[in-house]
């Protein structure tokens, strides 16, 4: 290759190519070759490769070494065509044979706006931000001569003003400055040393001088060599007036370093036309930092491929740029442009799309290695690590080599020892001074983890890796201005607005959910908006406070895919007002889509893209959302494949935040919850977020179910102590996704750019034909689903809390309430309805007797017992309610009262008989109701009623056929046996009298007036002031009993006679019982007429 010095034709417009022509050789063209010769030191020159195939970035570490540019530099330089419209991704293969010959010119790319001048800019450092200028020597002298060669080669077109020739003729000046000095440097100075002024201007510039007359010439000339005469006598240095020199072209025309591409709107050539050129314009579209997302994608004509690409762009608040390019190397060059300055100005680690991945990066990611960075850096990360943390990181001097940093302890504090790593030139690495080797880095780094290494004579033991964090300062980037830091939030509901109430949606954690009308008055006019009304729930008073800090980090940020809230109400209760979202939660909507071919594996991808969109945007601003799982993502629309609509999620507020919560309430939120978390809430991190997308997304594929969901707290607390996995979908790219989501160690997690790159190559690749993951096709004896299967683990009947949805109150007692619910986990109405029982109190002690009150009803299997459906516990198991059937008549008590005109005695003695089958069934498991009264028989129609309220029942120890009492607290004692009442004592003999009780409130129609306790207090008289059950006791042993009432048959009295024998053996059975009355039913009671 000739050389390119002073007087050699231009790069831009010369008679004959940079190229020898000799084939089969691909060149790389040099602008300042670092062995160039002082005596010529703007002489160009070249690299040449022969037969094979190479990688753009290959080319470029070896033109790198070639002109002394150091690693750090290295990410600003790229490889461009010859005629340098277009630029080569750094993972371009070149193939090179005998018919080939090529030539690519290696150029500076990325720049920055005054990175020369002295006091602007500055790379990052660990002093003030502010260690070191950009660039070093080296990239200041190949930066100099590639600009130099721009400007002389005539870039600027067309006649010049008569300013901006002065300003050429000044750096003209500058240049021959330089120019004399290095030659003077070297040899004497002569008169024939002067280089010609013309070779320091633009070729533009030569041709308006030269047809000048010749006096102006001359005049022209005479100034030149006046002013070189003048500065000759200044001291400043070569590199001082190169720099010099760019700054001031960089003022001369800013426009020097702008690249710009033919693009069209994608839309026209969708329909099948040609299309117009778009009309350059400049309308900023967004900074480097503020890009989420790149992609690039065939365009098509008329359903037919071309060549065309279309690449989107896509801000970090959605917004995107659409264009499409005429061919793929056009797209290419500027993907990689966008890709390329964005690791310079956010992320060193990050790249946007496959396409124009640098393979270095890749192998980076790969074995979790830093870029080029200084030892005081690799320190400074490693500053809060345990002894053995390690760092690996490539050479700030050599683009082969490796260094390993690794934290130690030393009796004078924490300390830091490296190794050298090396790479040959077959691909091997070694440690420098050891002869072994090894195929790949990992395979090193695994090795020496598990033996001893001596650096400077410590033995060095490797402990957990240090990987690079995203969007950590890399070497190279500049320090921008700061931004303003906002001013701290408060979000209140805007004066004007109102809104009502409507129905229950179901309950949070801690709050109940309505919707709900927003009203908005503007001047006459009232504008009205569904809106959700998230109400604090009166007894979680003391995490109102982070309640509210939720809504006030919602009022300030703004994203298509974040739930908008129009404000909170602080008055009466905490209240947060949201909009509705039409689908509600999308678990629940997968659970009932599930079958109906709606939800497709791309519907379930663009769902995860456009979460993981807001939760990007949630990164950028370093804002932890930390309550990410399918029931807070809420579906605006459903979308229709038919029509090419997506589905529309929008993210909902996180609520209390995880640092305010129990350690019980954190095992219950497990998976979703990252494990670093339950040990210390407090550590919640933007990494934690990324384990709860991972396990989300995992949820979204397995159709809104978690298996974990059925786990004891003990099970799940285990499933994180023994680092267990979920189980891996059949899709394997899938599959890794989540995988790296949810890595037990936070630093190895990806950002959540990183994620929506790697989902778009999941949306590009042929998921249609996978199946979707289902728990029942993973094999039996997977470890995960053996332990979640276990016979100790399974409770299917587990009511999530917030699918109950309250209607009314069934009644109250001293010691809990029974309300009326519907379970509706699908939230379209269609849950069945429940009786619900809670405590009114929560002490220890009634927490324990609610308990056992459950575990009675769950082991009842009879027609004539209330069914147990299941238990519901609160975020934590902070609280516990039952779930029973709901039966529609209430109590037989109120029945009784309301009926009496349609219940003859028939009726009534099919009841007593329900009533005493119950009993008799619940006498053979060996338990005592102890409570037996018409208040506590439920009704479930006219025909059929059944036992309830098992708070007070017993279970007979094994060795007796009664169970006392210790404590008995408030007792029912005008249904209570004689021996209940003197001695605690109780059996089934005792229920036996309360069911001779029962029969009397049926055939009293348990009217008030006749009621056992009024019946027994006008027997006691009000004389005596011996208390309530001593004159009971005193009555019983008198024999006085409840009369006959009005009406009731000879032989139900007699019944009942029988069932309060003082003699707890004189009293039959319930098996005896039984019989009798279905015989009174069958033949000899009589019919009220």
């Amino acid at each position: 290759m000739p050389p390119l010095g002073e007087e050699t034709p231009l790069i831009r417009n010369r008679s004959c190519s940079l190229s020898s022509m000799e084939s089969g050789t691909l060149q790389v063209y040099l602008y300042h070759p670092a062995n160039t010769p002082r005596s010529d030191p703007d002489m160009g020159s070249g690299l040449t490769f022969t037969h094979g195939e190479y990688l753009a970035e290959e080319l470029c570490v070896a033109a790198a070494k070639a002109c002394g540019i150091l690693p750090v530099c290295h990410p600003l330089f790229a490889l461009a065509t010859e005629d340098l419209k277009c630029w080569f991704p750094p993972n371009h293969l070149f193939t090179v044979d005998n018919s080939s010959c090529q030539v690519v010119v290696y150029r500076i790319r990325f720049f920055f706006p005054n990175w020369f001048g002295p006091g602007k800019s500055y790379r990052f450092g660990l002093l003030n931000d502010r260690a070191s200028a950009v660039l070093d020597c080296p990239t200041i002298n190949y930066l100099f001569a590639q600009s130099r060669s721009d400007f002389i080669s005539g870039r600027m077109e067309g006649a010049l003003s008569l300013q901006m020739q002065e300003e050429c003729l000044s750096l003209a000046v500058l240049d021959m400055l330089r120019m004399v000095k290095e030659r003077k440097t070297r040899s004497p100075p002569s008169s024939s040393s002067a280089p010609s002024y013309k070779s320091c201007v633009p070729e533009t510039l030569r041709h308006q001088i030269q047809q000048q007359s010749f006096l102006t010439r001359k005049r022209i000339r005479r100034k030149f060599h006046k002013s070189l005469r003048k500065l000759s006598g200044c001291q400043t240095d070569d590199c001082a007036l190169k720099l010099k020199y760019l700054i001031d072209l960089e003022k001369l025309e800013r426009t020097w370093v702008e690249e710009s591409f033919p693009v069209r709107a994608p839309s026209a050539g969708e329909r099948g036309q040609e299309g117009q050129r778009i009309i350059h314009s400049r309308q900023p579209f967004c900074d480097f930092p503020e890009i989420a997302d790149i992609s690039i994608k065939q365009a098509s004509r008329d359903s037919s491929p071309v060549e065309n690409r279309i690449v989107t762009v896509t801000k970090t608040d959605n917004r995107i740029l659409e264009v499409e390019f005429l061919t793929l190397q056009e797209a290419l060059s500027f993907v990689s442009l966008i890709d390329g300055y964005y690791r310079l100005t956010a992320d060193a680690h990050h790249y946007f799309c496959k396409a124009v991945a640098p393979p270095r990066l890749l192998e980076n990611v790969e074995n979790q290695c830093h870029g080029p960075i200084r030892s005081e850096f690799a320190a400074k990360k490693l500053a809060v690590s345990d002894e053995g943390a390690y760092l690996l990181r490539r050479s700030p001097q050599d683009f082969d080599s490796y260094l390993l940093t690794v934290c130690i302890k030393t009796c004078f504090g924490r300390d830091y020892k490296g190794c050298l790593i090396q790479r040959d030139k077959t691909g091997s690495y070694s440690l420098s001074g050891v002869a072994r080797r090894f195929c790949s880095l990992q395979e090193l780094l695994h090795t020496y983890q598990n033996c001893a290494l001596h650096a400077d004579g410590v033995a060095l033991r490797l402990g957990t890796c240090c990987p690079p964090r995203p969007k950590g300062k890399a070497p190279l980037s500049p320090v921008l201005p700061p931004h303003p830091t906002p001013s701290s939030p408060h979000a209140t509901v805007p004066q004007g607005m109102e809104w009502g109430w409507g129905i229950n949606l179901g309950q949070g954690s801690f709050t109940k959910i309505y919707r709900g009308i927003k009203r908005d008055q503007e001047d006459e006019e009232c504008h009205e908006t569904e809106v959700l009304l998230k109400v604090m729930d009166g007894s979680h008073g003391n995490w109102s406070e982070s309640f509210l800090e939720a809504a006030s980090i919602m009022s300030q940020i703004s994203h298509k895919h974040l739930v908008l809230l129009y404000g909170v109400s602080i008055k009466e209760s905490s209240i947060m007002v949201q909009e509705y979202v039409r689908f509600g939660a999308l678990d629940i909507y997968l659970k009932k889509n599930q079958a109906g071919g709606k939800v497709t594996a791309s519907w379930k991808l663009e769902v995860a893209k456009q979460l993981a969109y807001a939760l990007n945007f949630l990164e950028d601003k370093k804002i932890v959302h930390g309550n990410i799982s399918a029931k807070k993502v809420l579906l605006a629309r459903e979308g229709d494949a038919a029509s090419g609509s997506p589905p529309f999620i929008k993210l909902s507020d996180p609520g209390v935040s995880l640092a305010m919560l129990t350690k019980e309430m954190l095992i219950d939120r497990i998976p979703w919850v990252a494990p670093e978390c339950i040990s210390d809430p407090k550590n919640l991190k933007l990494e934690s977020d990324k384990w709860s997308f991972g396990a989300t997304m995992w949820e979204i594929f397995s159709g809104g179910t978690m298996p974990t969901s059925a786990l004891e707290p003990l099970s799940k607390l285990q499933f994180y102590q023994n680092s267990l996995q979920l189980p891996a979908p059949k899709w394997m790219e899938l599959a890794t996704l989540i995988t790296q989501c949810m890595d037990y160690q936070p630093g190895w997690r990806p950002s959540f750019r990183a994620i929506i790159r790697d989902l778009n190559s999941l949306i590009t690749s042929d998921y249609e034909l996978l199946s979707d993951l289902s728990p029942s096709e993973l094999p039996a004896k997977d470890g995960f689903w053996g332990y979640v299967t276990s016979p100790a683990c399974q409770d299917p009947a587990i009511f999530e809390e917030r699918h109950l949805k309250y209607m009314c109150v069934l009644g109250k007692g001293n010691f809990g309430s029974v309300e009326l619910c519907r379970y509706d986990p699908l939230d379209d109405s269609t849950g069945e309805l429940v009786a619900v029982k809670r405590l009114q109190q929560s002490s220890a002690e009634q927490l324990l007797d609610f308990e056992r009150e459950i575990a009675i009803l769950r082991s009842l299997h009879s027609d004539f017992i209330v069914k147990y459906r299941g238990v519901c516990y609160s975020l934590g198991r902070r609280s516990l309610r039952l779930v029973m059937e709901y039966l529609p008549k209430g109590c037989l008590r109120e029945y009784l009262q309301k009926n009496q005109e349609r219940l003859d005695h028939k009726r009534l003695l099919l009841y007593a008989w329900q009533i005493c089958k119950g009993m008799e069934y619940l006498g053979s498991q060996r338990y005592v109701h102890r409570d037996l009264a018409s208040r506590n028989i439920l009704v479930e129609n006219e025909t059929h009623v059944k036992i309830g309220d098992f708070g007070l029942a017993k279970l007979l120890p094994q060795d007796k056929e009664y169970y006392v009492v210790r404590e008995p607290g408030q007792s029912p004692v005008f249904w209570y046996a004689p021996e209940s009442l003197s001695d605690n004592v109780f059996s089934r003999e005792s229920d036996v009298w309360s069911f001779g009780v029962v029969l009397y409130e049926l055939f009293t129609y348990s009217n008030r007036s006749q009621s056992p306790s009024e019946e027994f207090l006008r027997m006691m008289g009000l004389d005596k002031p011996m208390p309530i059950i001593c004159h009971l006791l005193e009555l019983l042993k008198d024999e006085r009993r409840l009369p006959a009432p009005p009406g009731c048959p000879a032989e139900v009295h007699g019944l009942m006679l029988s069932c309060w024998a003082f003699s707890q053996g004189k009293r039959p059975k319930f098996s005896e019982l039984g019989p009798k009355l279905e015989a009174l039913r069958d033949g000899r009671s009589k019919v009220r007429g």
